[in-house]
């Protein structure tokens, strides 16, 4: 059945959607531009927008709206819990050029969730249907909600997916896990699927797609409508081309250790900002890295030479020596098994030198 609100078509129609997902400190207009650059998603969504009683939208949120030259639909998302203030915001975002409004009720992030905000919300089935049920009024076009399958099990999972019919949500996206297993788990992909099942609208699957041939998979499972990807898209921003040739049975372009060190310049040129000093863009670089590096070696060697990098001529060294020793090697697919992007998210006690990684929570 289709949703009140039409999504805007994908670029290959008849095809499974697919989405990049919304990750902090990441999915800003210089990555949605690099992205496009390699193959782009059918849809992109924000970082998401905070919102309570003081808040105005992001300036630098707002660029990836009002600046997006990708071609591709920009769905805004918020994330919150005060229903004036959310409404507020959803007005505020109408006047930009956003081909949708995403609630955000999956992050798992500590610091977010102790707010009773994202993934916290899911604690609370009444308050996330009052929220759906004012935003549903107050957007005028296509409401899109991001989720996981519960905070510490699933037991409120199916109230919140009637929720999500009564209120006539546009699309939903289902990360399977739920907040307390934050990446450090399997995905529990049947949830995906009885979602896909129960709610009217469409539903894209997130969770672990680690590669054109896990996507086709899951969609086959779950009867999901499509994808988002977020974490894999940073290792492989090749990986939304790679969906669409699989589907259409087209044999995917074999991606060079050579192109990946290209990706790495395009990255460092798209993230250069006035006033970003050396040290905090390489800083900023090494978050991308840390998951390229997840299909780099099996070792793991690039990724602890490149996390005590400190300069750019550091930096380039390290991924010369890595990446253009044998440039003509097909990069792979799936990452190595037991190379870790985040061990301070993924494995538990443990901490990683040289980058931030805890924000980025797709």
């Amino acid at each position: 059945m289709s949703s009140l609100h039409p999504l805007p078509p994908p670029i290959e129609p008849g095809q499974p959607l697919t989405a990049l997902a919304p990750m902090q400190d990441v999915t800003d207009l210089a990555f949605m531009a690099v992205v496009a650059a390699y193959g782009a998603p059918d849809y992109f969504f924000t970082e998401f927008f905070r919102v309570h009683a003081q808040s105005r939208p992001e300036r630098h949120i707002l660029r990836s709206i009002d600046e997006n030259r990708t071609g591709r639909p920009v769905f805004a998302q918020v994330i919150g819990e005060e229903i004036g203030a959310l409404v507020r915001t959803a007005d505020e975002l109408a006047r930009h050029p956003i081909a949708g409004l995403d609630l955000n009720l999956g992050c798992p992030a500590p610091k977010v969730y102790k707010k009773n905000v994202g993934g916290g919300l899911l604690r609370d089935p009444a308050r996330v249907d009052a929220i759906l049920a004012a935003l549903r009024a107050a957007v005028p076009g296509r409401f899109t909600v991001k989720m996981r399958i519960g905070f510490d099990d699933t037991a409120n999972f199916e109230r919140i997916l009637d929720s999500v019919n009564a209120h006539g949500v546009d699309l939903l996206t289902v990360h399977g896990r739920t907040v307390r297993e934050m990446y450090r788990s399997e995905v529990h992909y049947e949830f995906i699927g009885r979602a896909a099942a129960r709610v009217r609208c469409p539903v894209l699957a997130n969770g672990n797609l680690t590669s054109a041939a896990k996507v086709e998979t899951v969609v086959r499972a779950t009867g999901a409508a499509g994808v988002m990807i977020g974490r894999h898209a940073i290792r492989n921003p090749w990986i939304f081309r790679q969906c669409r040739d699989r589907a259409a049975g087209r044999s995917p372009a074999v991606v060079t250790l050579a192109d990946v060190r290209g990706y790495v310049d395009c990255l460092y040129r798209a993230t250069a900002a006035p006033g970003l000093g050396e040290r905090a863009h390489v800083n900023k670089m090494k978050k991308y890295l840390n998951f390229v590096g997840q299909a780099v070696d099996p070792a793991g060697a690039f990724l602890r030479a490149m996390r005590v990098t400190e300069s750019e001529a550091e930096l380039f060294t390290v991924c010369d020596r890595h990446l253009l020793a044998e440039p003509d090697r097909p990069f792979p697919a799936e990452p190595f098994p037991g190379v870790i992007a985040r061990p301070n998210c993924e494995t538990p006690e443990v901490v990683t030198a040289g980058s931030s990684l805890e924000t980025v929570t797709a």
